[in-house]
């Protein structure tokens, strides 16, 4: 596949045109993606897993008795169906199983705490749920406080199986028991899944993607990341992320699922299995590029590495893409938009960039108080608009998430350059004004991360009398709180910023609080230190 270069028209960017990858997009539901594939090519390998491999045959055949199983428990259409992100083949068995039955998918993080997953639960309103025994016994603590839910189905048994998992039923004993039957098909323009935000910035939302936004989005991500026939998909995350299962299904490629902690075993086994796309977390990813055994591994069928789900070092990023011998890149992509708008430059990888918009797709910079569009190479909000931004948020149907133009305000700060590349500085929200200068402090961390003598960090805002605000460091050291030098991880950041973005104060910290993802919930990390240290913080000078 080639890729055109994106067109601008003042500094609004946009990716070639949807015609592109029209072959790709001629079906109606995200099922018959399946269907089209397994129609085409029935034998050849669609999942590698630790539980088994499936012909495109037959994970067909599978989904279709999952189908006609949830029809039989719970109707239809449009019931909501929970399904737990769990990275075996029974996600992907119940995510096409839930559309074909004509019912709505819910995508739920299976490491969510208990009053998450009641939030979540509750918001989509789910019927039923298709968990691991390892969130059943988080749901079961608070099942109570969620009187919608009917029906509880296990993806497995598990080894350590009580009475109470011993009496749900499992995916697989569905589909035993289950003959293929015909079901209430919703159309393509109907909700096939919920997905739900981060909630990095508050209370996790819904949002509400249609069968055309997925099965675009799978096509404009298929295309970007060039995948084929041929293409062997090696996923090492944490969780089944629906973008790379889409992907796969749509090229008609090899899926392998990696459940295991081994990070250099990952490569071993990407290379056992001639991986053509290596798919990761950029925590993953460093801890890959510092392991001792990273120099011996090899993977010569490997065509690209790719990251998401937040900035990948740019240290990293040139020691893997200079071991490997291949592009390393990274998009951008909320789960508003199903989810990728931009995708990295496999013919032109720039380090830092979140790549170029993909088919169909116009991005442009705005200014984050006159929301005019902003000069290439200025910073302000990113907005997008294409075919795969959602219907809106569950719950909110009647309020309009874009302006008049249909342009969708992310609510993320970045940059463009004059080819189009997208660089993505921070979210709106983390930003903050310093003597009113705007200040990033994902910026700051990316220098503060370069000391030889830093772990990790965080920064956030942190009131000033005369400021407004000025950047206060938490900081893991490599050598110890004891012995760590809080003065010099603040001489080694102030000589590379500007006085604005300086660091004021820093506080050392045994470990930060992460989500699997190797996310920080920012604001609440900056509203516990403020709260508990505000009279005796710390000064860096």
């Amino acid at each position: 596949m080639t890729r055109s270069e994106p067109a601008a028209a003042g500094s609004v960017f946009s990716g070639p045109p949807l015609s592109e990858i029209g072959h790709l997009i001629d079906v109606g539901r995200v099922d018959e993606l399946l269907g089209r594939t397994a129609g085409r090519a029935p034998k050849s390998t669609a999942l590698r897993s630790p539980s088994g491999d499936w012909t495109y045959a037959e994970l067909d055949a599978d989904v279709d008795r999952c189908a006609s199983a949830l029809h039989r428990l719970l109707g239809g259409p449009d019931v909501v169906i929970a399904l737990a992100a769990v990275l075996d083949a029974s996600f992907a068995i119940g995510y096409y199983g839930i559309s074909r039955s004509g019912n709505v998918s819910a995508i739920v993080n299976p490491f969510l705490t208990e009053d998450r997953l009641v939030h979540v639960l509750a918001t989509s309103g789910a019927r039923a749920a298709i968990v691991s025994p390892e969130v059943y016994r988080r749901l079961a603590a608070v099942r109570s406080r969620l009187p919608q839910l009917e029906t509880v189905v296990l993806t497995a048994r598990g080894e350590d199986s009580d009475a109470e998992l011993a009496a749900l039923p499992t995916l697989r004993e569905l589909l035993d028991g289950a003959a293929p039957a015909a079901t209430e098909y919703p159309h393509g323009d109907d909700v096939a899944c919920l997905q739900f935000t981060s909630g990095t910035t508050g209370a996790a939302k819904a949002a509400r993607l249609t069968h055309r936004n997925l099965i675009v989005n799978a096509a404009q991500t298929a295309y970007g990341h060039r995948l084929t026939e041929s293409s062997v998909v090696f996923n090492y995350l944490p969780t089944f992320h629906l973008m790379h299962l889409s992907i796969a299904v749509t090229a008609g490629a090899t899926h392998v699922l990696w459940p295991s902690n081994d990070i250099a075993g990952s490569v071993d086994a990407a290379n056992a299995h001639r991986a053509t796309h290596y798919y990761s977390l950029p925590m993953r990813l460093a801890r890959l590029a510092a392991d001792p055994r990273f120099t011996a591994l090899e993977a010569p069928a490997l065509r690209a590495v790719l990251s998401g789900g937040s900035a990948l070092a740019p240290a990293v990023t040139t020691a893997l893409s200079q071991h490997f011998g291949v592009p390393v890149v990274q998009g951008y992509g909320l789960a508003e938009t199903a989810p990728s708008t931009h995708l990295g430059d496999l013919d032109n990888p720039r380090i830092g960039s979140s790549g170029l918009p993909v088919p169909g797709t116009d991005c442009r910079i705005v200014d984050v108080e006159t929301r005019a569009v902003v000069p290439i190479g200025a910073r302000g909000e990113i907005q997008v608009r294409g075919p795969q931004l959602m219907r809106g948020y569950l719950g909110r149907e009647g309020a309009s998430f874009t302006d008049a133009d249909g342009w969708f305000s992310t609510g993320d700060i970045a940059y463009v350059d004059d080819a189009g590349q997208l660089f993505v500085v921070d979210r709106l929200k983390d930003v903050f004004k310093c003597d009113n200068w705007l200040v990033s402090p994902t910026e700051i961390e990316r220098i503060l991360l370069r000391h030889p003598d830093v772990a990790d960090c965080v920064v956030f805002d942190w009131p000033d009398e005369f400021s407004g605000a000025v950047a206060h460091a938490v900081v893991v050291p490599k050598s110890g709180r004891e012995t760590a030098d809080t003065a010099a991880f603040a001489e080694f950041v102030n000589a590379k910023v500007p006085y604005y973005e300086q660091l004021r104060h820093i506080e050392l910290v045994s470990d930060i609080p992460r989500s699997p993802t190797g996310k920080v919930q920012r604001r609440e990390l900056r509203e516990q230190f403020i709260a508990g240290r505000a009279g005796s913080r710390p000064r860096a000078n």
